[in-house]
């Protein structure tokens, strides 16, 4: 089987991906473009991909590919139902990045509800050497306890998330964003009831038709105004203008992204007119980069391509 990798530094240049190498003749690019993804897999029978469209277009001429492979949960660059009409199959890695996803939400939470950039600045300005008492609070912050911590999209990261909300004393509320969800563990909402009784309001849901610009000026104006918004999930879910009228009118306290509608990030996007990092943090789409992760991620995606050359179907979503 020749396996073309078109992304492979989507992993990260300290983490090996020698290990698909075993599997097969192997091809491996840096990046790929939009552009350059057909002449790159016009011979490839396994192609492994992370946002690097796959489609019509893009595998037209690849007459080959029998196996796509994510070096992702997420899918949303590939047409499954195209794959699915050529008889190529499409597996996800599922469950390598839970536990990175759930940290890097409460540190984004917690950035922006405690002021941390402010009263870091304060000590290391010599603000705090020059004063004459202990402690210093100007700007208030409130504690997660007691609070209600509202989750869009319980899947493996939102558990992990109200876990860990439910561990600082928060109730927890959800939507099921797919409509399907099978959780009882937790209080299920409505969208709206979600809104108006959400402290906090993290985001774990795929990017489909049903969550893009989920969270618009409307669902953002049911919000409380003292509300976080944390989106951890994909940059479309949010509607970032509208996100950008609502952090500058005060129809929401604060937010903290780690996904934008681009990625990378334009200079266009009103949220980078956003300075007050009391109100906005945006990190560069890495939640789910720990280095723990990235290694399941590319082990993960071996174990794929090692049942696939078995005859075994292993997180197959578009059978």
């Amino acid at each position: 089987m020749k396996i073309v990798v078109l992304e492979r530094n989507s992993v990260g240049l300290d983490v090996s991906v020698d290990e698909i190498k075993n599997l097969g003749e192997t091809v491996m690019y840096p990046n790929t473009t939009a552009a350059d993804v057909k002449e790159k897999v016009r011979d490839a029978e396994i192609i492994v991909a992370n946002k690097a469209p796959l489609n019509e277009e893009t595998l037209k001429d690849a007459a080959d590919v029998k196996l796509i492979c994510e070096f992702a949960t997420g899918y949303d660059n590939v047409d499954l139902a195209y794959c699915k009409s050529r008889g190529i199959k499409v597996a996800n890695v599922v469950n390598y990045s839970t536990d990175a996803v759930a940290q890097h939400t409460f540190a984004l939470c917690f950035y922006v509800l405690e002021k941390l950039r402010h009263y870091d600045e304060y000590v290391k300005s010599g603000a705090y050497a020059a004063q004459d008492r202990f402690s210093n609070f100007d700007l208030p912050f409130t504690e997660l306890a007691g609070k209600t911590w509202g989750i869009a999209g319980m899947g493996n990261i939102g558990k992990k998330t109200a876990a860990i909300a439910q561990a600082f004393g928060c109730r927890v509320i959800f939507y099921s964003a797919s409509g399907t969800s099978t959780c009882t563990e937790y209080e299920r909402v409505d969208f709206d009831t979600l809104l108006k009784e959400a402290d906090f309001l993290s985001l774990h849901c795929p990017l489909s038709d049903r969550t893009r610009n989920l969270i618009d000026i409307e669902a953002l104006k049911k919000m409380k105004e003292s509300a976080i918004l944390i989106n951890v999930a994909r940059g479309p879910v949010v509607n970032d203008g509208d996100l950008y009228e609502a952090l500058t009118k005060g129809y929401i306290a604060g937010a903290g992204l780690d996904v934008t509608g681009t990625e990378p990030m334009k200079d266009s996007n009103p949220l980078s007119r956003i300075k007050d990092s009391n109100k906005l943090i945006i990190t560069p789409h890495l939640a789910w980069a720990s280095t723990e992760a990235r290694g399941r991620c590319v082990s993960e995606t071996c174990r794929n391509i090692e049942a696939f050359l078995k005859g075994e179907d292993r997180n197959i979503v578009n059978l």
